[in-house]
Order: C-alpha cells, then structure tokens, then sequence
C-alpha cells in the first residue's frame, strides 16, 4: 500500500491512497483523513485501505486522479517523535518539493540521504523482533544538518509517498531496505548511497529508555555522508527505484536556499480562508 499527504491547508494534510506506479491517486475520506488516524488505529483501518488500494491499482475507482506529488506534504508533516538517531523536532517536516531553506551558508550546510521508519506503538524495552513488528510503514528522507552548529537541527525532507514494507518485495529483509538511494546535486548524478543496517536494532535502541508512540519515526542514514557543502542556488534530488524499476517513493526535489528569500508563510488558519 502507497500513501500520500496532499496539501489542503490544514497542519497534516488530506490523506490519499497512491497506485503502484504512483499515477493515480484517490481521497481516503471516509475511512481516515490524515494519516495519524490510520496509525493510531491500524488493525481496523489498514485492510479498508488496503482494499482501496487494490481497487485503485485494478482501475475500478471512478473517481482516481493523476497524482501530484508537488502538491504533497511529507507523509506524517507532525510525527509524535524523531529520531534519527538523535532526537528531533517531529513537526516540521518538509514536503518533497519544499526548499531547504538556512539563515547563513556560512555554517556549513550538510545532507544526509536516508530512510525512516513510521511506526505504531511500541513498547519500552522492546527487542529488534519486536521493533520491527511495529513498523508500518517506510519513506525516504533527506536530512539536514549544520557542521558549525551540531545541535541545530533543520526539518528533513521527505518523498512525497510512504509504503507498507511489502512494496519492497524482496528488497525488505531483516528489516534492511536492500535498494541503492540515487542522488544527483545540481542536476549531476552523484554516487548512489545503500543503509546497511536494519531497523530493528535502531528501533530497539530508540525504545531503550521510553515507549514509542503511534506516529513515531525512526531514521536511518547513508552510511556514508554527502561531504560537500551546499551553498545556497544548489540543488538535488533523491529516488529510489525498486527491483523492477519503478520508483517506490516518488522523488525528493530540493532547493538549497536562503531564508531572507522566503516569502512570509501563511498559517493554516489563513490559507483556509484565503481560499474559503
């Protein structure tokens, strides 16, 4: 099962079911309208879901569209947590098409391919086998980070759609994501980036200390990190593309950029009724 978040003015989003090959979309609604519903309560709302899906992909909903994945937040825009694997700010993530946007260049802009993991409730204590258990579904993320200021910590970035870990096929096993993240930076490939470690033991230590909550998400980098400083005016974009070819996440497109270029950002509350 593929999902997205469209953008509808509101903090998270209205939730969508997303095709296999990601050209069509259709509205949740009716069964959950943002995705925290369906993680706070999966057992009952996944297989609803996951019947739409089936649907969709069999072109038997009348009313599917083309997807757009410009007019997508990130999959969860407010998790409960985030770890990565330090712990982050979990409500600010951005969209696949929103730039990264830094107050001085001068810090050393720095980014970091990677995938999450979403996650259901998952107890304190709990083991990698457990860890795993609890995982509900994977996106792929960009995230930031600042050399001369460690403890800054800018939004990641996330591909427009998240998947339920069968997606991968056999690309998912151990809980290791078996499938290269290729990045280009100003329009030029760069070497692709391959996570060699598995989640479960990053969710068990993440669930060490405190239970994690429906809505929490785990991540994990390259093992490798993108060495080259960003400036602002650069920019990158990051897929993944499964065993059969096709591109499991959608894209991340960013823009490195600065924040004295951004326009004054709307609150919910205003962009609702601007387009009351």
């Amino acid at each position: 099962m593929k999902l997205a978040s469209y953008s509808d003015g509101s903090r998270d989003g209205q939730l969508v079911v997303v095709s296999r090959d990601l050209s069509l979309a259709h509205y949740a609604t009716g069964i959950a309208t943002r995705l925290q519903q369906l993680l706070d309560d999966w057992g009952f709302i996944s297989p609803q879901l996951e019947d739409l899906y089936t649907q969709l992909n069999h072109g038997k909903l009348r009313h599917a569209f083309a997807f757009e994945p410009q007019r997508c937040l990130a999959p969860l825009p407010r998790a409960s947590a985030f770890a990565a694997p330090d712990w982050l700010p979990g409500d600010a993530a951005l969209g696949p098409r929103q730039a990264a946007r830094f107050a001085d260049a001068s810090l050393g802009i720095e980014g970091e391919a990677g995938f999450a993991a979403i996650c259901g409730d998952i107890a304190v204590g709990a083991s990698a086998a457990a860890g795993l258990e609890g995982v509900r579904l994977l996106a792929l993320m960009q995230r930031w980070r600042l050399r001369e200021w460690p403890d800054a910590a800018p939004p990641p970035a996330f591909a427009p759609v998240a998947v339920t870990p069968d997606e991968l096929g056999a690309a998912w096993t151990k809980g290791r994501v078996d499938l290269a993240v290729q990045r280009q930076r100003n329009g030029r490939r760069v070497d692709d980036a391959r996570i060699d470690a598995g989640f479960g033991a990053a969710i068990a230590r993440t669930a060490r200390a405190r239970r994690l909550g429906a809505g929490t998400i785990v991540g994990m980098g390259a093992a490798e990190a993108i060495a080259d400083t960003y400036q602002f005016g650069d920019s990158l974009r990051v897929e993944v593309r499964g065993l059969d070819g096709q591109t499991v996440f959608g894209a991340i497109e960013q823009e490195v950029a600065s924040l004295r270029d951004a326009a004054p950002r709307e609150t919910p509350d205003e962009e609702r009724q601007k387009n009351a």
